[in-house]
């Protein structure tokens, strides 16, 4: 018996609610092709071991599943990262996290020699393993109190022969008494009882959301940060898009000096920092 063609699979795909592109790269990672193969090749037929395979994986991307986990990575910064349910998916707003650090250590923290760098609930690695890519000169350690999300950021940044230290712990327990030039952090900021978490729910929850407000960890990280700051260093956090008035009122309220927030690609303040006196 004939098997389904690719053009009829990518029907399929669009009836189902499916974006054209998330069905393309499914059944080209199904089939070890190019997009540009499947487009040439669209009547190609599927046996029922693929079929089957293509069934459980339109399923799951139609009831909201992140392409990411389906494929098991996602592009950072140019960097493919691996990611599985236990990590968040990087996001293009955090290379405004990213690209703001960069700026520091090329800027006012570029005497020190090496930079400190620590990335405090690190998740897949991604805004470690960008920094240390892109500033291969600091000295870069990242945290996180989930021992598997811990293993994938090692495992992201063996395979891409980054030089990052790991630890593992909640926020400022999992570094000791290290003092930092510049410390980053995309914690949990959603408020527990947000709707969007609806639509979120195939992601891991601790990552998400501390409960409450929101802020819990962002309060965390900030009221901690002068212990682990070395004089004139620098902290930057990513945070929820009507956060930031209250997020600026955190760091004025520890000390900080030169607070700032910068806005995402969408125009939403998504990234405030100061510096430590």
């Amino acid at each position: 018996m004939n098997g389904p063609r690719i053009a009829e699979l990518l029907a399929q795909a669009r009836a189902a609610g499916v974006d054209r592109l998330d069905a393309q790269l499914l059944l080209g990672r199904l089939l070890g092709q190019s997009r540009t193969w499947l487009l040439a090749h669209d009547d190609t037929m599927l046996d029922a071991t693929q079929h089957a395979a293509w069934n459980s994986q339109l399923a799951r991307r139609a009831a909201g599943e992140p392409l990411a986990y389906l494929l098991g990575e996602k592009e950072f910064r140019g960097l493919l990262l691996q990611v599985d349910p236990n990590v968040l998916v990087p996001r293009p707003e955090t290379e405004v996290l990213v690209e703001w650090a960069l700026e520091l250590l090329d800027g006012p923290l570029r005497e020190r020699s090496p930079p400190r760098v620590v990335d405090l609930g690190t998740g897949s690695g991604a805004i470690a393993i960008a920094v240390k890519h892109e500033c291969p000169a600091a000295q870069v350690s990242a945290t996180d109190a989930s021992a598997a999300a811990l293993d994938m950021a090692i495992a992201n940044a063996r395979r891409l022969g980054l030089n990052i230290s790991f630890a593992a712990g909640s926020w400022w327990d999992a570094v000791d008494d290290a003092a930092f030039d510049l410390v980053l952090s995309n914690p949990p900021y959603v408020a527990g009882a947000d709707p969007h978490l609806a639509a979120l729910r195939h992601e891991p929850l601790a990552a998400l959301t501390p409960g409450g407000d929101g802020l819990g960890a962002l309060r965390d990280i900030i009221g901690g940060a002068s212990g682990h700051l070395a004089p004139g260093g620098w902290l930057l956090v990513e945070h929820g898009y009507d956060q930031a008035d209250a997020v600026q009122a955190l760091f004025g309220a520890h000390g900080f000096s030169a607070i700032a927030t910068r806005s995402d690609l969408a125009g939403q303040p998504r990234c405030t920092g100061g510096r430590h006196r």
